[in-house]
Order: C-alpha cells, then structure tokens, then sequence
C-alpha cells in the first residue's frame, strides 16, 4: 500500500461538479493499494499517518501529529500510484490490485484512520475526481509499506 501524504490548509474533492468531499486543516492522502495488500497493510498505513509528526509545534519544529493538532483528513483512492514507467511510454497498473480488492481495502483505511481519532472525508472508488489541494509548506511525503 502506498501513500502520497500531503499537508494541506483545506482540500476538496468534486465529482462531475459536485463537491463530494472537502477539508480544511489537515492531511490529504492519496492512497494506492498493491497486489499483496491486506487489512494488516491498511490498519498499519492509517496508524503510521494518523501519528506522523508533520506539524509544526510553537518552536516551528515538526513535533505534532494530526491528532495533536485536530486536523482532518481527506482520502482519495488512486491506483495510479503503482504506475510503472520503466519500459515504454505508457504507464502500467498491473502491480495495481483489481479494484474489488482495493475497494474494501481503501475503506479499511478509512475506517481505521477515524477509529484512531480523525476526522475524514473521501472521494469516490473508481470516480473520476477533480481535486484541490492547498498544500501547506509545501509538505509532501510518500509511505509505503513494502520494506
């Protein structure tokens, strides 16, 4: 499972013009799930993100985490991020899990994250979305949990 993890001042999601999902302070995620991934993989990434350090405490250092600061959170599926570009010029998904796998998986992650504290909005699975992103720093990081 991977994710794309930004800090964001307030982020939205739109479907075909509406707006299915939106945040202000807070952490947008996107979220790939891999051939091999699991509820262990989704519980494991949810945790991890929930209590990463990426905010600023009075000093200006990165000592807080989403939950310390009562951020948000909004997720948005995109498989995607297991593009391979490597050989030729088209990407390819196949290390991408079909989608009724990542389906159940992605709202694992989602469940798992408001089970630990957050607050959190999603896209829609398998939607074509339009996303805005106020990205805070800018802060970007990307977890994965292959070793």
């Amino acid at each position: 499972m991977r994710a794309v993890v930004q800090r964001v001042r307030e982020a939205s999601v739109s479907i075909e013009g509406e707006r299915v999902g939106e945040i202000g302070k807070g952490l947008v995620i996107l979220l790939g799930v891999a051939q091999g991934d699991s509820e262990r993989e989704a519980r494991y990434l949810a945790e991890k993100i929930a209590h990463l350090r990426i905010f600023a405490d009075e000093e200006g250092k990165f000592n807080l985490s989403a939950l310390d600061v009562g951020a948000q959170a909004l997720v948005v599926s995109q498989f995607t991020l297991y593009g391979d570009t490597r050989k030729g010029r088209r990407p390819s998904f196949i290390s991408a899990a079909p989608p009724e796998v990542a389906e159940p998986l992605v709202e694992r992650f989602i469940d798992s994250l408001r089970a630990a504290g957050l607050q959190v909005e999603s896209g829609r699975f398998g939607a074509m979305m339009l996303v805005n992103i106020a990205n805070d720093g800018p802060v970007t990081l990307i977890l994965d949990t292959e070793a």
